[in-house]
Protein backbone atom coordinates (compact mmCIF):
# COMPACT_ATOMS: atom_id res chain seq x y z
CA UNK A 1 0.00 0.00 0.00
CA UNK A 2 1.10 3.54 -0.72
CA UNK A 3 1.27 6.30 1.85
CA UNK A 4 0.77 10.02 1.26
CA UNK A 5 -1.93 9.66 -1.39
CA UNK A 6 -2.36 13.09 -2.96
CA UNK A 7 -5.73 14.83 -2.89
CA UNK A 8 -5.29 16.90 -6.02
CA UNK A 9 -5.53 20.67 -5.85
CA UNK A 10 -7.98 21.72 -7.17
CA UNK A 11 -10.41 18.84 -7.19
CA UNK A 12 -13.94 18.09 -6.07
CA UNK A 13 -12.63 16.02 -3.12
CA UNK A 14 -10.20 18.77 -2.07
CA UNK A 15 -12.94 21.42 -2.20
CA UNK A 16 -15.42 19.23 -0.29
CA UNK A 17 -12.92 18.58 2.51
CA UNK A 18 -12.00 22.25 2.95
CA UNK A 19 -15.63 23.39 2.65
CA UNK A 20 -16.48 21.01 5.50
CA UNK A 21 -13.61 22.39 7.62
CA UNK A 22 -14.67 26.00 6.99
CA UNK A 23 -18.29 25.16 7.83
CA UNK A 24 -17.99 22.67 10.72
CA UNK A 25 -15.01 24.31 12.44
CA UNK A 26 -16.01 27.87 11.53
CA UNK A 27 -12.45 28.14 10.21
CA UNK A 28 -11.33 31.75 9.73
CA UNK A 29 -7.57 31.83 9.04
CA UNK A 30 -5.90 34.76 10.79
CA UNK A 31 -2.46 35.85 11.90
CA UNK A 32 -3.89 37.85 14.82
CA UNK A 33 -7.43 36.71 15.82
CA UNK A 34 -7.38 33.49 17.83
CA UNK A 35 -8.58 30.85 17.86
CA UNK A 36 -9.12 30.58 14.10
CA UNK A 37 -11.42 27.59 14.40
CA UNK A 38 -14.01 26.16 16.75
CA UNK A 39 -13.71 22.43 17.30
CA UNK A 40 -16.27 20.17 18.95
CA UNK A 41 -15.91 19.23 22.61
CA UNK A 42 -14.02 17.64 24.14
CA UNK A 43 -10.82 19.39 23.08
CA UNK A 44 -7.57 20.75 24.47
CA UNK A 45 -5.28 23.38 22.97
CA UNK A 46 -1.59 23.38 23.85
CA UNK A 47 0.76 26.35 23.61
CA UNK A 48 3.87 25.20 21.72
CA UNK A 49 5.53 28.63 21.43
CA UNK A 50 8.53 27.46 23.51
CA UNK A 51 9.42 25.09 20.65
CA UNK A 52 9.82 27.75 17.97
CA UNK A 53 13.26 29.17 17.25
CA UNK A 54 16.83 28.19 16.60
CA UNK A 55 17.75 27.21 20.16
CA UNK A 56 15.10 24.49 20.47
CA UNK A 57 16.15 20.93 21.24
CA UNK A 58 15.34 19.12 17.99
CA UNK A 59 14.55 15.91 19.86
CA UNK A 60 11.24 17.53 20.87
CA UNK A 61 10.11 17.45 17.22
CA UNK A 62 11.05 13.78 16.89
CA UNK A 63 9.18 13.07 20.12
CA UNK A 64 6.09 14.86 18.77
CA UNK A 65 6.19 12.84 15.53
CA UNK A 66 6.66 9.57 17.42
CA UNK A 67 3.87 10.23 19.93
CA UNK A 68 1.46 11.54 17.27
CA UNK A 69 1.96 8.37 15.22
CA UNK A 70 1.31 6.22 18.27
CA UNK A 71 -1.86 8.21 19.03
CA UNK A 72 -3.07 8.03 15.40
CA UNK A 73 -2.41 4.28 15.32
CA UNK A 74 -4.39 3.81 18.55
CA UNK A 75 -7.39 5.48 16.89
CA UNK A 76 -7.34 3.76 13.49
CA UNK A 77 -7.64 0.31 11.97
CA UNK A 78 -4.71 -1.32 10.16
CA UNK A 79 -5.85 -0.30 6.68
CA UNK A 80 -7.43 3.04 7.62
CA UNK A 81 -6.28 6.35 6.19
CA UNK A 82 -6.70 9.78 7.77
CA UNK A 83 -6.57 13.24 6.23
CA UNK A 84 -3.27 15.14 6.31
CA UNK A 85 -4.06 18.71 5.32
CA UNK A 86 -1.80 21.66 4.55
CA UNK A 87 -3.92 24.80 4.14
CA UNK A 88 -3.91 26.11 0.54
CA UNK A 89 -1.46 23.40 -0.53
CA UNK A 90 -1.59 19.77 -1.56
CA UNK A 91 -3.32 17.50 0.90
CA UNK A 92 -3.16 13.75 1.43
CA UNK A 93 -4.69 10.56 2.72
CA UNK A 94 -2.14 8.90 4.99
CA UNK A 95 -2.03 5.63 6.93
CA UNK A 96 -0.34 5.92 10.34
CA UNK A 97 0.97 2.35 10.05
CA UNK A 98 2.85 2.90 6.78
CA UNK A 99 6.16 4.68 6.32
CA UNK A 100 6.07 8.43 6.84
CA UNK A 101 8.60 9.65 4.30
CA UNK A 102 10.44 12.85 5.12
CA UNK A 103 11.47 15.74 2.90
CA UNK A 104 14.78 17.59 2.55
CA UNK A 105 14.00 19.45 5.80
CA UNK A 106 13.55 16.12 7.65
CA UNK A 107 9.79 16.73 7.99
CA UNK A 108 6.77 14.70 7.00
CA UNK A 109 5.11 15.64 3.71
CA UNK A 110 2.58 17.51 5.89
CA UNK A 111 4.51 18.44 9.04
CA UNK A 112 3.14 17.63 12.47
CA UNK A 113 4.48 20.88 13.96
CA UNK A 114 2.80 24.13 12.80
CA UNK A 115 5.94 25.88 11.58
CA UNK A 116 4.50 28.24 9.00
CA UNK A 117 1.06 27.04 7.95
CA UNK A 118 -2.05 25.33 9.25
CA UNK A 119 -1.41 21.57 9.40
CA UNK A 120 -4.35 19.32 10.22
CA UNK A 121 -4.63 15.55 10.71
CA UNK A 122 -8.29 14.54 10.81
CA UNK A 123 -10.19 11.26 10.96
CA UNK A 124 -12.16 10.72 7.74
CA UNK A 125 -15.52 11.14 9.54
CA UNK A 126 -14.25 14.20 11.45
CA UNK A 127 -14.81 12.46 14.82
CA UNK A 128 -11.32 13.46 15.99
CA UNK A 129 -8.45 15.60 14.83
CA UNK A 130 -5.13 17.31 15.42
CA UNK A 131 -4.97 20.96 14.30
CA UNK A 132 -1.77 22.97 14.21
CA UNK A 133 -2.02 26.78 14.24
CA UNK A 134 1.20 28.54 13.12
CA UNK A 135 0.45 32.08 14.32
CA UNK A 136 -1.15 31.22 17.63
CA UNK A 137 1.71 28.73 18.03
CA UNK A 138 -0.68 26.07 19.23
CA UNK A 139 -1.84 22.52 18.65
CA UNK A 140 -5.47 21.56 19.28
CA UNK A 141 -6.56 17.97 19.82
CA UNK A 142 -10.29 17.16 19.69
CA UNK A 143 -12.37 14.02 20.07
CA UNK A 144 -12.42 11.77 23.13
CA UNK A 145 -10.61 8.90 21.40
CA UNK A 146 -7.65 11.01 20.26
CA UNK A 147 -7.47 12.91 23.55
CA UNK A 148 -7.24 9.57 25.38
CA UNK A 149 -4.53 8.35 22.99
CA UNK A 150 -2.48 11.52 23.58
CA UNK A 151 -2.93 11.10 27.34
CA UNK A 152 -1.20 7.73 26.99
CA UNK A 153 1.39 8.95 24.45
CA UNK A 154 1.97 12.52 25.63
CA UNK A 155 4.61 14.54 23.76
CA UNK A 156 7.10 16.67 25.71
CA UNK A 157 5.62 19.73 23.98
CA UNK A 158 2.20 19.25 25.54
CA UNK A 159 2.84 21.01 28.85
CA UNK A 160 1.12 24.43 28.59
CA UNK A 161 -2.66 24.38 28.12
CA UNK A 162 -4.15 27.43 26.40
CA UNK A 163 -7.79 26.33 26.60
CA UNK A 164 -9.96 23.28 26.84
CA UNK A 165 -13.59 22.37 26.57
Amino acid sequence: MENWININLPSKEYDQIWNKIYKEFKFKPSVSKFPSFKVPQPFITYDVSDYIGDSVDLSAYDDLEEKALLAFKACTLADEYILALDWQHECYWVNPRLTFEKDEFDEWTVPIFPNGDYYFFIEKGFSWGYLGHPWEKSITIFGQELLHAFDIHKPKMFQKVLRQG
